[in-house]
């Protein structure tokens, strides 16, 4: 009988912590990249990523498949002809769902480096927004390509 009586009680302890609760959105849709961009870096795998608390904002590095091979496996900033890079710049938020948490808001810029021929000059593309489209400014002197490419890649399990 006592062991009706725990199972009857367990079944009603069970039960009452099944109530229906409303669907929560986990899908950041703020962080979504909007505009005319010639690639479309989320599809892409990540390289490495960074914060810079200073301007509250969050980058990551993404490649094509050639330039993530050639990141994970070289050091040095001579990508082969044919790989692209991505740097993605969101503006932070808090996160609605984790306390003390930050996430990514709307994308400021997103930057392309593509390397054409061995050994040729990379070109430089720069898109803001929102929404981002491109922009004015290049690299005459160089300095964000060679930001760009410098960046190790994140060892990841």
């Amino acid at each position: 009988m006592k062991a009706l009586a725990l199972f009857f009680a367990m079944s009603v302890i069970a039960l009452a912590g099944c109530t229906s609760k409303p669907a929560v959105s986990v899908v950041n849709k703020q962080a979504a990249l909007a505009g005319q961009l010639p690639h479309n870096p989320l599809a892409w795998k990540v390289i490495t990523s960074s914060v810079n608390e200073r301007n509250g904002t969050m980058s990551t590095l993404y490649g094509d498949d050639v330039a993530v091979q050639y990141a994970r496996s070289n050091s040095g900033g001579t990508y082969p002809a044919g790989s692209v890079l991505a740097l993605v710049t969101w503006a932070q938020r808090d996160d609605p769902h984790w306390f003390g948490a930050r996430i990514p808001s709307n994308a400021k810029s997103v930057e392309f480096v593509s390397f054409t021929a061995d050994g040729a000059k990379p070109s430089y593309e720069r898109y803001e927004g929102p929404p981002l489209s491109r922009a004015a400014s290049s690299d005459a002197d160089g300095s964000r390509v060679n930001y760009l490419v410098s960046q190790r890649a994140a060892v990841m399990p």
